[in-house]
């Protein structure tokens, strides 16, 4: 039977994923590691600050995991929250586990922290590309209903590897951000269809911004972060100039006022209109299809 991703809360998803029984957390909810921002502003805060860091087993493979909890702030990342990825990525250098995964569920940079959140999500580039250069690949998992925007969707694509679900989103800007600074002509944030086309998890797959497609289930989950242990990519020049060439190619050839479903058409995709139809499985076998075009 399965379990869905989405629908589970972050110490859920941390029980489920990792081998039984073996997850051991850091500054758990007994600890009160808080913001110290939160109450001032006569906010609620939470006992972890909505993240949930530690060490386990994933197939018997010692890893260290962090999971964000969408329930509390949308998974907004303030100084403390930050500060717990840091360390955990920090330690990883010091203790070489088989990997690092973070499931990410985050609308990016609290507002009522905006600058201390800021600092705090550079820091943690910082420290995922240190991890990445000493080899230890890193796993972003994205699945959870408020997705994985703003500074985190940054973070995420600094990662080794992305797994997404055909129901979770990526990007930088979240549709209402777009909207409130651009305008309902330019995004409208209410309409979903519009909003899974362009950020979802279908999407960035079909583009090459995530690695693995999945269905909205923990054990998929689980099984592709196995599949992706012990396997770092190094940080090259070579790497780096290739995706910026994929990018100006992007900007410069998209159909001009057209959304996503016309850069899947120029991709190679033969009916494109269904490919929000379409489950993770058929997704995948378009995506080998387009190999050759993501590749060049």
């Amino acid at each position: 039977m399965s379990t869905s991703f989405a629908e589970c809360s972050a110490r859920q998803r941390v029980g489920l994923m990792l081998d039984a029984g073996s997850f051991q957390e850091w500054l758990p909810p007994s600890a009160r590691v808080m913001s110290p921002h939160l109450a001032q502003l006569g906010v609620p805060s939470a006992f972890d600050d909505g993240v949930v860091i530690g060490q386990g087993l994933l197939q018997g493979q010692r890893v260290f995991m962090a999971a964000q909890e969408g329930e509390f702030m949308g998974g907004g990342v303030g100084e403390v929250h930050g500060a717990k990825l840091v360390g955990l990525l920090q330690r990883a250098l010091r203790d070489q586990p088989a990997a690092v995964l973070l499931l990410a569920e985050s609308g990016g940079v609290r507002l009522h922290e905006a600058n201390a959140g800021l600092i705090a999500v550079s820091e943690v580039m910082r420290a995922l590309l240190d991890v990445r250069h000493a080899g230890i690949p890193v796993i972003v998992l994205i699945g959870g209903a408020n997705g994985c925007f703003g500074g985190m969707g940054i973070v995420a694509r600094c990662a080794d590897h992305i797994v997404m679900s055909d129901a979770a989103r990526l990007a930088m800007s979240g549709p209402e951000v777009i909207e409130a600074s651009s305008g309902v002509e330019e995004f409208d944030a209410r309409d979903r269809a519009l909003v899974w086309r362009t950020t979802g998890g279908k999407h960035r797959y079909l583009t090459g911004d995530c690695d693995v497609l999945v269905d909205d289930d923990v054990q998929a989950f689980r099984a592709a972060a196995i599949d992706a242990l012990a396997q770092s990519r190094a940080i090259t020049l070579d790497s780096l100039e290739r995706e910026h060439r994929l990018l100006v190619r992007r900007f410069h050839e998209a159909p001009e006022g057209a959304d996503a479903a016309a850069l899947w058409s120029q991709l190679g995709v033969v009916d494109a209109l269904q490919v929000p139809d379409l489950d993770a499985p058929a997704i995948r076998g378009l995506r080998g299809a387009l190999a050759a075009s993501l590749a060049n």
